[in-house]
């Protein structure tokens, strides 16, 4: 068999390469995304700082409704309150206020480069605006009118370094919970391995001695869940195995030994006939004992395939209803021979005239002729052999009792295996083959009833087995 424990190793490479994904997701994708939110999220504030600005002091720079000094120190009193660069820039790029540089008259300049159309494009832009500063910065525009005329903006800057330091603490704080969660799923991985993973190694290696024939490897599996049934459940089929095994050994064995004995008996007389050591005067005599040995060996090689059918078909049943009553007795009837030269009679106790059982009628008959061929081999010279049919629940019970050689306690429970003999049956039943009883468990338990035996030694054996009712009381085969 192929050996293959890749797989829990291919779980925790997957488990480290999710973990470097959820890195990656979080470092390429979900870093980008956050930057893009607090930009545009910072971009809204500024723009409602400058918004506020224009409605406000701007409109002053082109009316003369306040002074400008006056209006510079409004403006240079904002900027220090919120920390940003406040420019005043007309249309055609002049800078007229900066509070960068304490908003001092004087200090006007013109951004080279500046384009109008392009603050329609977008109410801010991130970079060094027009390559005034060194450092990148997110500078939001709002326009200046004044008498429904377009004069200027107001341009508020703020460091994007402030941005990416948010962002990179935000990063940091998934990265931890990140870093977190798998720490937690690493303990769930540890206990993962110790419940799941090695138990499953205990058993994937004791299927493989199961595999190449060693049923005794022991699963250290002492778990109260499903894995700890699951090993149970193959200790268990790997002790039925070790029993099959045995009783396949024995079967062999006794096969075997049934065949050997009489195949070894009828060649050593016929060698001896052949030869001459038997005078052809004897002839007669050793020819019927050759003759019976086949009769013995045609009877196991049948009761074999009988077995072997009922084993591998499931026993096919034909159910019909039918009288049990008259089964008994017509079954009964093919022993008057064998009864009188024995001096064993019958004794029929059947409930009423008629008792209709829903089975298959072959095989009943089957399973009578070896009950009643048994109780008439082991039973004593004078004797009576009792049958007897009874009903309760729906269910017939049929009683075949003998008052024979009985069977010893030790032996009851092995009567029902294949070519078992107790001892006392052995000197006893020289033509019997061990397989009568098994035909008739397979037989009974195929009909998914029950058989069972009560014997005590020197008083006698019974046999009880049980059929359903029919059905349809009018029916009669």
């Amino acid at each position: 068999m192929k050996k293959n424990r890749k797989l829990y190793y291919k779980f925790i490479l997957a488990y480290v390469f999710f973990a470097a994904l959820c890195v990656g997701v979080v470092l390429v994708i979900t870093s980008p995304i956050m930057y893009n939110f607090l930009v545009k999220q910072k971009a809204a504030e500024l723009y409602r700082s400058a918004n506020e600005i224009s409605n406000t002091y701007a409109a002053y720079f082109y009316d003369d409704s306040l002074s400008t000094e006056d209006v510079r120190k409004q403006l240079k009193a904002a900027g220090d309150f919120s920390g940003l660069t406040i420019w005043i820039i007309n249309t055609d790029g002049k800078v007229i206020y900066n509070s960068a540089t304490n908003g001092e008259s004087g200090t006007d300049f013109t951004i080279d480069g500046f384009i109008e159309e392009d603050t329609g494009k977008n109410f801010y832009r991130e970079g060094t605006f027009y390559n005034y500063f060194s450092e990148e910065m997110l500078s939001v525009l709002s326009p200046i009118t004044y008498n429904y005329n377009l004069k200027g903006y107001v341009v508020v800057h703020s460091p994007l370094v402030r941005i990416r330091e948010q962002r990179n603490d935000l990063n940091l704080l998934i990265l931890a919970t990140v870093a977190v969660i798998f720490v937690l799923s690493t303990f769930i991985l540890v206990v993962f391995t110790d419940i799941v993973y090695i138990p499953l190694k205990k058993i994937t290696k004791a299927t493989e001695a199961y595999a190449e024939g060693d049923f005794s490897y022991p699963i250290d599996v002492d778990k109260n869940d499903e894995i700890g049934y699951l090993a149970a459940s193959l200790t268990y089929m790997a002790d039925k195995l070790s029993h099959f095994e045995d009783d396949q050994k024995k079967f062999i064995a006794n096969v075997s030994h049934d065949f050997r004995s009489p195949l070894t008996s009828m060649k050593g007389y016929l060698e001896a006939m052949a030869d001459g050591t038997i005078p052809p005067e004897q002839h007669e005599k050793y020819i019927n004992i050759v003759n019976n040995e086949t009769e013995r060996l045609t009877k196991l090689t049948n009761n074999l395939l009988t077995l072997n059918n009922l084993n591998i078909s499931g026993m096919n049943l034909d159910i019909t209803d039918f009288d049990i009553n008259k089964t008994i007795k017509n079954t009964v009837a093919t022993f008057e021979g064998t009864c009188k030269n024995k001096h064993i009679s019958f004794n029929l106790v059947l409930l009423g005239e008629q008792l209709l059982v829903s089975a298959d009628k072959g095989r009943i008959e089957q399973v009578l002729y070896n009950l009643i061929d048994n109780a008439i081999k082991f039973s004593r010279p004078d004797s009576v052999i009792k049958l007897e049919t009874s009903e309760k629940n729906e269910t017939v019970f049929v009683s075949v009792k003998d008052s024979g050689i009985g069977i010893p306690k030790d032996s009851l429970k092995l009567i029902f295996d294949r070519f078992y003999k107790t001892d006392i049956s052995r000197g006893k039943d020289k033509k019997g083959t061990g397989l009568g009883l098994s035909i008739v468990k397979e037989i009974i338990n195929a009909h998914h009833e029950n058989i069972n035996v009560i014997s005590t030694v020197d008083v006698g054996t019974e046999f009880i087995f049980t059929l359903p009712r029919s059905k349809n009381p009018d029916d009669d085969d």
